[in-house]
């Protein structure tokens, strides 16, 4: 398939995205959210020039710039007393519904390889340390006369 056969195959496409919203009951275009923003930032003369039709070829070429609902959304921003900036945040927690590239399945793989591993490390960690403090609560010495003082640490705490 050449060039202009891809070409008019996405003009085509188009079209018919087009058609598709003229028959659809949905409110008139100049009234569709993401058109309205789009025409507010606009000057009058400008906005008022646009037909009907190159709205909805707008609202096509936009649409899938909306953002879907995510499990969770938190947005906000910050402001420190005495700086003249805000500084905003976005927290989004869901499913990942995109294709990945290579490289972003490469470092997701790097990524849970390096979380399994400070899993193990941790764990690891965590019980060395709890038999540790058994062996010390029941007295056992393995090297007469040496301590790593953790014992006397933990007696502290409680």
């Amino acid at each position: 398939m050449d060039q202009n056969e891809k070409d008019s195959a996405a003009v085509k496409s188009v079209l018919e995205d087009i058609e598709i919203m003229n028959d659809a009951d949905s409110l008139p275009i100049r009234q569709d959210p993401i058109i309205e923003k789009l025409l507010k930032k606009l000057p009058d003369d400008i906005a008022d020039s646009y037909t009907d039709k190159q709205l909805q070829g707008f609202r096509i070429a936009l649409g899938d710039r909306t953002w879907a609902r995510h499990f969770v959304d938190n947005r906000g921003t910050i402001s420190f007393p005495f700086i003249r900036w805000r500084f905003f945040y976005v927290f989004l927690l869901g499913k990942n519904k995109r294709a990945f590239t290579r490289r972003e399945k490469h470092a997701s793989m790097l990524m849970f390889v390096g979380l399994v591993l400070s899993f193990i490390v941790i764990s690891m960690l965590m019980g060395l340390f709890t038999i540790y403090i058994l062996k010390s609560a029941l007295g056992i010495d393995l090297m007469e006369g040496s301590s790593l003082g953790i014992w006397d640490w933990f007696k502290d705490l409680f």
